[in-house]
């Protein structure tokens, strides 16, 4: 299943696993999680849900996002909600 979650220093990690905690990196702490999908047409990153150990992203734990350059261009929003209206979007 498509899943992501937010790590505690702003970082976006997604991907194609059974469990949120198989997207942990060594020292991570997750602050949330939940599902996604890209809106191809309309040029999204589409986040919405919740992770089932972690819980609905806390975005307001953080003051930036920082999710791959493959994204730039995208439009990133959680459950509807641009993210850039309410939250600085870094690219590494």
């Amino acid at each position: 299943m498509r899943k992501f979650i937010i790590t505690s220093d702003g970082h976006l990690r997604y991907g194609d696993v059974n469990m949120h905690r198989d997207l942990l990196q060594p020292g991570d702490e997750c602050i949330g999680g939940g599902t996604y999908e890209f809106d191809y047409i309309n040029g999204r990153l589409c986040l919405s849900g919740k992770s089932y150990d972690y819980g609905r992203p806390k975005w307001d734990w953080i003051d930036t996002i920082i999710v791959p350059e493959v994204f730039r261009g995208l439009d990133i929003t959680y459950d509807g909600i641009p993210l850039q209206h309410h939250i600085t979007v870094r690219y590494e």
